[in-house]
């Protein structure tokens, strides 16, 4: 287990006292990343349906998944092996049957088919046929939308859970640098993707890198006036920018990074960007401290560059931390207009002032922890436009 039982059973803790406070009295959760939390399983199998009980009465949680992921649970989780249920072969992509059904079949066995019943609505594992077949089951129960519920619960990180994306820095440092080292003229898009992710997966000499939620993004030249573009097997020519957007990933835990870099002497369009972001970015990770709201945040950024004429319309942005694809972000506070949530010591953040403009675009970001004074970055790169002349890299 990545956790001893104790923080297990704190997070089991947290999440039912948000249950009763939402009149939740049986949580199912399909979220991997909330099940992880909660119970420490981890495994490559939310692509099939697969859930969490946690039920307001009982101390543990239950598992249900595939029989053949049955085994994982057992290894990786704090949980009894009878509270690990497995569901027939049979109830895999069937037209007949529904793991749903299994579910619902089990809560009634156990006396939970006429509670109160959360899920998680609005996620990417938990589909409208799970929800079809879950009221189908339990005709009884009392459904409600319990969307983020643990995941307002994993705002603020424990001080192992800081430690492992301190970890997690390290590999995504040393992933950037690799990439923009090999980044020249003539050299493939998809051959500096494969050393980065060499390098992610590598890590350090004492501690091995995960899988990260989300691919190397790498768009190029023009492709730059866009954010989620991965790689292809063209070639960088003279006169390139490069977005380089990734993440080192430990036990599941992210830390983000992007910074920009142009193959020759840029441009004054993108070294006007790069300062104008860079900027922003300053100012906002110096007024960054507990009390003030994620909002407040947004407002230094859009007063510090109004001056350049630049707008960003898009959040400038979120919490992260532990997670599985496609994502690494944990879909609760925003840093953007409007966002009331108050930071505290321990929540983390991906910190992204990224500019794309009709033909090129500049990012650097930051993943950052709010201290108890401040805040703290989690990698150490500098935070400038670097320039790739010849062999050399000039920042």
């Amino acid at each position: 287990m990545s956790f001893a039982t104790a923080e297990y059973k704190e997070r089991i803790r947290k999440t039912k006292e948000r249950m009763a406070a939402k009149g939740i009295e049986v949580l199912l959760i399909t979220d991997p990343a909330n099940m992880n939390y909660l119970s420490g399983y981890d495994g490559w199998s939310f692509y099939v349906h697969q859930m969490l009980v946690v039920i307001n009465d009982e101390e543990q949680p239950i598992w249900i998944g595939r029989t053949q992921d049955a085994n994982g649970a057992k290894l990786t989780t704090w949980l009894y092996h009878e509270n690990i249920i497995p569901y027939p072969e049979d109830y895999v992509q069937s037209d007949t049957k529904h793991p749903m059904d299994f579910v619902a079949d089990i809560l009634k066995q156990i006396g939970q088919d006429n509670r109160s019943v959360g899920v998680e609505m609005e996620n990417y594992y938990f589909t409208a046929k799970c929800y079809e077949q879950l009221k189908l089951g339990l005709p009884n129960a009392k459904f409600q939308d319990a969307t983020l519920l643990v995941n307002w619960v994993r705002l603020v990180k424990s001080n192992q859970e800081i430690e492992y994306i301190k970890r997690a820095a390290l590999f995504v440092e040393k992933a950037m640098m690799d990439g923009i080292d090999l980044i020249n003229e003539g050299v493939r898009e998809c051959d500096v993707a494969a050393k980065i992710l060499h390098t992610q997966v590598t890590g350090t000499a004492e501690f091995g890198g995960d899988y990260p939620a989300i691919m190397p993004l790498l768009p190029s030249g023009e492709k730059t006036s866009t954010p989620h573009l991965t790689w292809t097997d063209e070639r960088y020519k003279q006169g390139d920018t490069v977005i380089l957007e990734l993440a080192g990933c430990y036990k599941r835990y992210h830390s983000p990074l992007a910074r920009t870099l142009n193959i020759g002497q840029p441009n004054e369009k993108i070294k006007m960007l790069s300062e104008v972001v860079v900027e922003g970015l300053n100012a906002c990770l110096d007024m960054i401290k507990p009390g003030i709201a994620c909002e407040e945040i947004e407002e230094t950024w859009r007063k510090t560059i109004e001056k350049s004429g630049i707008v960003k319309e898009s959040r400038l942005g979120y919490a992260m931390g532990l997670n599985y694809p496609p994502d690494w972000g944990e879909h609760t506070a925003s840093i953007r207009k409007g966002d009331k949530t108050i930071l505290q010591p321990n929540m983390t953040f991906h910190l992204i002032p990224g500019i794309w403009l009709d033909q090129y675009g500049f990012e650097a970001s930051e993943a950052f922890r709010v201290t108890e004074t401040g805040c703290e970055t989690f990698a150490k790169l500098p935070r400038e436009l670097f320039i790739k002349d010849g062999a050399l890299i000039k920042n």
